[in-house]
């Protein structure tokens, strides 16, 4: 039996590198030295056991350390990992593949350590992976006094030394191995970029004696299937025996986040999605079937009904809606409703009469005989409760370290009277497409307070989500149901980067950039969106500009690109693409709804200018600054043009909230 363990170490308080803060006094839980580099402890490891018939376990020889050995743990396969959360075993090589988290720091600093990045690790034998001394290709930290804020020597990946006094095994460690494939950002090009988030799956071995007409092909032998879970891909990783990679290719894949993956017995994969919702599951969660279509291809299912939870007697209105077949083949359908009836109807009405839960599928059928089924799962006897997040609203400001009201509102038949002592309500700090729960409260009204992040570069992609959930009492003899809701919350500061529509421009890496990133590739008439932002209260937009082009205007629109102009701001040319200045865009008419933002960029021909962050604030643009003066008697000019470009000026600071004053 193989098993993973994470470093169980606070990541909130080393600025995105690693945790090794050993002060006198200090929580030890911020050192991940006392774990994952402790060869004594079985914390930010591989395990491997022997599990016995009576539930105890032995040790199997091959370890990292032999039974008996002083200061270790004979358990220990592999250590030095941070967050080995998915992981698979090649059972006909015995190989381990591994998808290893790294810490979030946005940009590399030569007095911590690497920016932030996360691995495939391909274990072929007992090792140490690095963490907390090294990361990625054996790329080392920097020791670093976290009372004087002083660093000092970089660690030597092939000689650890772990002096930390919370340390209770070896000082002297196996030399870090690199990992198989590290990366962030686009470091890996068939990767794509976003979210760092890699899910270890399985290696596929063709078995030619297997009569199965979906079982992927003997080309794919060998080779390792590998998932993103914020990226939402799965990737073939075809590999030589010693582990060389001779390429990265896609495989289809249309569904959300990966949480799982295995090749069932019929040589087809199987996909765990994990959904789009925080900690509740939606619509989007399942388990999919990637098929080899042969000859044909098999109908893809979906089953929804109007209502899944009830008293009897239920009735309960079923749709196939949305059932695919990719050859164009007319279906049939049957549907089970898990209580002894069936249909043959596409879209079924049904009566439960008698408490129970119960699955209902529906069965797709092409003429070839192909099916594909999926389920929804219907509860009679209890009736689910409504759960509703009434404040704060969804897309609501905010600034980390802030208390954040409250307020939830729950009915429940059968409860009754809401114990408001049973509402929960949880603050989880999301992270691309991944969130940390961090602190909980408990009633129907009252304040959370936000975490003032020191785990992640303050430019990364964070925000905040408040999660309401209530669990009622059960009844009709079935088990209790629960309930979320849930609002996102934006952070007031943005980086540009992070956007989540776009048009017409790119991303670039600029050193003298907020996080190292900039937008640009700007044009006339190209934008970025953002959503949700839920924009009550704000006066003011500032951005961070550069321009060795031809600048232009900033818009600040919601809806759409062409959407309501909450104003307008020019963007000067800095002098280079590197010379960022602030620019404010004075803001009017905010909508009290939630909406999408939209930043679009005006100008001539050519380039226009780079966005690097922006800032949301209820302080209103310094009237002082929103007038121009401009002098008309120049000598040397030609006078004639003057008054058309005043009034153009005019026309400009009035979509801006600008006077222009001539003399």
């Amino acid at each position: 039996l193989y098993l993973s363990t994470g470093d169980d170490s606070n990541p909130f308080a080393s600025d995105g590198y690693t945790p090794m803060d050993d002060r006198p006094g200090r929580n030890p839980a911020y050192d991940a030295r006392r774990t994952s580099g402790n060869t004594n402890d079985l914390r930010g490891k591989i395990l491997r056991i022997k599990v016995e018939a009576d539930g105890s376990y032995s040790v199997p020889e091959g370890n990292l350390f032999a039974p008996g050995t002083e200061k270790t743990r004979p358990e220990i396969y592999a250590m030095g990992f941070r967050n080995p959360f998915r992981f698979s075993v090649d059972k006909k090589t015995g190989v381990l593949y591994v998808g290893d988290y790294g810490p979030d720091a946005g940009t590399a600093d030569p007095k911590r350590g690497p920016a932030g990045q996360v691995e495939f690790a391909r274990v072929t034998g007992p090792g140490n992976f690095g963490w907390p001394f090294c990361t990625g290709d054996n790329d080392p930290y920097v020791e670093y006094d976290f009372a004087t804020k002083t660093s000092g020597a970089t660690f030597d990946c092939a000689n650890l030394k772990n002096t930390s006094p919370h340390n209770t095994g070896l000082v002297d460690l196996p030399p870090a191995q690199p990992a198989w494939i590290p990366y962030d950002g686009g470091s890996v090009p068939e990767f794509g970029s976003g979210s760092e988030s890699p899910m270890g799956g399985p290696v596929y071995h063709y078995d030619a004696g297997l009569d199965s007409p979906v079982k992927f092909p003997e080309a794919y032998d060998g080779d390792f299937f590998a998932g993103e879970f914020g990226r939402r891909w799965i990737k073939r990783i075809d590999t030589a025996e010693d582990g060389t990679v001779r390429s990265i290719n896609p495989v289809p894949w249309t569904g959300t986040q990966i949480m799982d993956m295995a090749f069932g017995p019929d040589g087809a994969l199987y996909v765990l999605d994990y959904g789009t919702a925080w900690f509740g599951g939606d619509e989007n969660a399942g388990l999919y079937r990637i098929e080899n279509a042969t000859g044909g291809r098999s109908p893809v299912a979906e089953a929804a009904a109007d209502r899944t939870s009830g008293q009897a007697p239920l009735r309960v209105t079923f749709s196939s809606a949305g059932t695919t077949d990719a050859d164009g083949d007319a279906l049939t359908y049957s549907w089970d409703f898990g209580d002894g009836t069936t249909s043959t109807e596409a879209n079924p009405v049904h009566h439960y009469t008698k408490n129970g839960t119960y699955t209902a599928t529906v069965t797709a059928k092409d003429p070839t005989g192909r099916t594909g089924s999926a389920s929804v799962h219907v509860v009679v006897g209890n009736t689910a409760p409504k759960v509703t997040l009434e404040l704060p609203v969804e897309g609501a400001l905010f600034d980390f370290g802030d208390e954040i009201p409250f307020k939830v509102t729950v009915t429940d038949p059968e409860d009754g009277t809401i114990d408001c002592t049973k509402v929960t309500v949880n603050y989880v700090l999301g992270h691309d497409s991944h969130g940390h729960p961090i602190t909980s409260a408990k009633g129907c009204e009252g304040t959370i307070k936000t975490s003032a992040d020191g785990g992640h570069d303050p430019n990364a992609n964070i925000f905040g989500v408040l999660d309401a959930e209530y669990t009622d009492g059960g009844g009709g003899g079935q088990a209790a149901l629960t309930t979320h809701d849930q609002a996102q919350l934006q952070p007031r500061h943005r980086q540009a980067e992070h956007f989540d529509g776009q048009s017409g421009v790119k991303t670039y890496d600029k050193a003298a950039a907020h996080g190292g990133k900039t937008v640009g590739d700007i044009d006339n008439g190209d934008w970025i969106s953002f959503e949700p932002y839920n924009l009550t209260g704000s006066k003011k937009l500032t951005a961070r500009v550069s321009s060795g082009g031809a600048g232009g205007i900033l818009e600040v629109r919601t809806g759409s690109a062409a959407g309501k102009l909450l104003g307008s701001a020019p963007v000067p040319v800095t002098g280079s693409w590197e010379t960022f200045q602030d620019i404010e865009v004075a803001l009017r008419g905010v909508p009290e709804r939630t909406t999408k933002l939209f930043l679009v960029f005006k100008g001539g021909a050519g380039a226009l200018y780079d966005v690097d962050d922006f800032k949301l604030s209820e302080t209103p643009v310094d009237k002082a600054a929103e007038r121009v003066l401009v002098f008309s008697k120049t000598s040397g000019f030609r006078h004639d043009s003057i008054p058309a470009g005043i009034t153009a000026l005019k026309e400009l600071g009035g979509s801006a909230g600008i006077t222009v004053d001539a003399t």
